[in-house]
Order: C-alpha cells, then sequence, then structure tokens
C-alpha cells in the first residue's frame, strides 16, 4: 500500500477513546495490476462542493485513466 493522506487521529471532532494508530484514507495498491486509488472520505454528496475534494477526485481520475504518472 502507497499512503497518499492519513487521517491525524488527535484532530477529531468530538475527540474519541478509540484510537487506531495510523489511518490512511487516500492510497493505492502498487502490487495490483490495474491502477486503482482508494479514496476513504465518507460518502457525502456535499463531498462534491468541496474544491479540495473534487481536485482529488479529478486527479486520481487522470491517474487511474494514466493521465498522469
Amino acid at each position: 500500500m502507497h499512503v497518499l493522506a492519513s487521517v491525524d487521529e488527535s484532530t477529531y471532532e468530538p475527540d474519541s477513546t478509540i484510537k487506531m494508530g495510523d489511518h490512511p484514507v487516500v492510497w493505492t495498491n502498487p502490487k495490483m495490476k490495474a491502477r486503482n486509488i482508494y479514496i476513504f472520505m465518507g460518502h457525502s454528496p456535499d463531498l462534491f462542493d468541496n474544491k479540495a475534494y473534487t481536485t482529488l477526485f479529478q486527479n486520481a481520475i487522470l491517474w487511474a485513466a494514466g493521465g498522469t504518472k
């Protein structure tokens, strides 16, 4: 797994007593033959109102299609 982004659990609001340690949220798996990117940001359609998320999503599609290295 090649982690591209992870979450700092100390920033959770509200704080949680459950800590999982390393918490990747965007990653690729270079062992897979196809280009795959995993984005674990939730399921809300409101995410598409967020410029950072739409940029990530667009770049992921371009990368998966072979448009960028």
